[in-house]
């Protein structure tokens, strides 16, 4: 049965026998059992689980090149798909825990679809272009980071610290940003403009002197937010529920207000606000 390749190299002294004649095979059965099932059907199969290092070095014991070299090509193929495939919270702790405070981490255009980043400082990354579609970033330090052109949409970002972040044009779609902090207490305004927050929930958010220039917070939950001296000229607020809100000095001309909610605001809403 072990005379596939019929190498010299390969062949297996003989081995000790029992009563009927069986030979003994001292080997991990965990690893031989794909190797045995090859040879009696010629189809490589190994369970999801099993380590094919541990079959591919059974395979090279017993000399069965045609097995190991299709565990060789599957290993590479898994490899390619591990560099290829979005990063992890480990990846991510790795980069940090590895690199100096006084480097900066980039990470532009990288793949963290679904990665769980909570409660993680990420203060001052790059993450310009990136895909952080569905990441969980709720609690996270993201002060100073850069965020131009990213996507976020579907992303839980409640609670985090935004605090002096550079996100223009980024997409946070559908996204929660409930309870975020964006004011600097030296007055650096977060960079928001031209931010897609369609469908957004920011309610409860402090977003004081925010530039949100000709952004797009079309049926946007803004409910109970501090937007003192914000810029939102040009801004879409189609159908946004400003309720409760503080728009002292904000800047709201050219804004589109189509149906959006201003009830229980903390401040009268001045006419010079919203004209040219």
């Amino acid at each position: 049965m072990f005379t596939e390749t019929g190498h010299k190299d390969f062949q297996l002294l003989p081995g000790r026998r029992d009563k009927n004649g069986a030979y003994l095979i001292d080997r991990s059965p965990t690893y031989f059992e794909p190797i045995l099932n090859y040879l009696r059907h010629g189809q490589l199969i190994m369970d999801s689980m099993l380590n094919p290092l541990g079959v591919l070095e059974e395979a090279r014991f017993f000399g069965i090149e045609g097995i190991v070299s299709n565990i060789e090509q599957m290993i590479r193929e898994e490899e390619e798909e591990k560099k290829q495939g979005p990063l992890t919270r480990k990846d991510i702790l790795k980069a940090i825990m590895s690199t100096p405070t006084s480097t900066e981490l980039r990470f532009q255009g990288v793949s963290l679809i679904g990665a769980d980043l909570s409660k993680l400082d990420l203060r001052n990354i790059n993450f310009k272009f990136a895909d952080l579609r569905h990441c969980n970033l709720s609690s996270a330090n993201l002060t100073g980071c850069c965020l131009e052109r990213a996507d976020l949409s579907g992303a839980n970002l409640a609670g985090a610290q935004l605090v002096c972040v550079k996100m223009s044009c980024a997409n946070l779609e559908d996204a929660d940003l409930h309870s975020c902090n964006f004011e600097d207490p030296g007055g650096k305004p977060a960079l928001m403009e031209g931010v897609n927050l369609k469908g957004a929930n920011l309610e409860g958010s402090n977003m004081a002197a925010a530039n949100l220039r000709v952004a797009t917070l079309k049926h946007a939950v803004l409910r109970n937010c501090d937007l003192r001296s914000a810029v939102l000229a040009g801004a879409d607020l189609e159908s946004c529920d400003l309720s409760g809100s503080d728009l002292h000095e904000a800047n709201l001309r050219g804004a589109n207000l189509k149906d959006a909610a201003f009830e229980l605001m903390l401040t009268p809403l001045h006419m010079s606000q919203t004209i040219r």
